[in-house]
């Protein structure tokens, strides 16, 4: 991904190539100029040129990338912005991440004290399961009596 400033280079050399375009698209269209009411057999035959579409599609095309030029110069830092606000900015976001890991690193040990008293009570009810089993055959079933 480039960073904010190369997209607004690549923005503006986009909206440049749209205006060349446009230019030389509507003046490759455009009827030809009649001088002193003279008209000549081939300007009377050429059809109607679609230089309102042309226009119109161009206009589209140079207002979007000039929103897109705009958006991006508001995602700039401000002048306001000074090395000093960034490093107070940058230090608060460290410590909120501090605190972050902080809480994180207590529910990482909550969550460890909890899986040792699941692991243990597993524990208890398979060595119970065990025992039941070791001293059920000694044992005379109700249904054998």
């Amino acid at each position: 991904m480039a960073d904010r400033l190369t997209q607004l280079q690549d923005a503006v050399n986009s909206l440049a190539d749209q205006f060349c375009n446009a230019i030389g698209v509507l003046q490759q269209c455009a009827p030809p100029a009649s001088f002193n009411n003279i008209q000549t057999a081939i300007n009377k035959d050429q059809p109607a040129n679609p230089t309102e579409e042309y226009a119109q599609l161009f206009a589209a095309l140079i207002a979007r990338t000039a929103k897109d030029v705009d958006v991006l110069i508001d995602s700039l830092p401000s002048e306001e912005s000074t090395a000093a606000l960034q490093a107070a900015s940058l230090r608060q976001l460290e410590e909120e991440n501090h605190g972050a890991a902080a809480r994180l690193e207590e529910v990482v040990y909550r969550g460890d004290v909890l899986l040792e008293k699941v692991q243990s009570a597993l524990a208890d009810i398979a060595q119970s399961q065990l025992r039941t089993r070791n001293t059920a055959p000694s044992q005379p079933s109700p249904s054998q009596s």
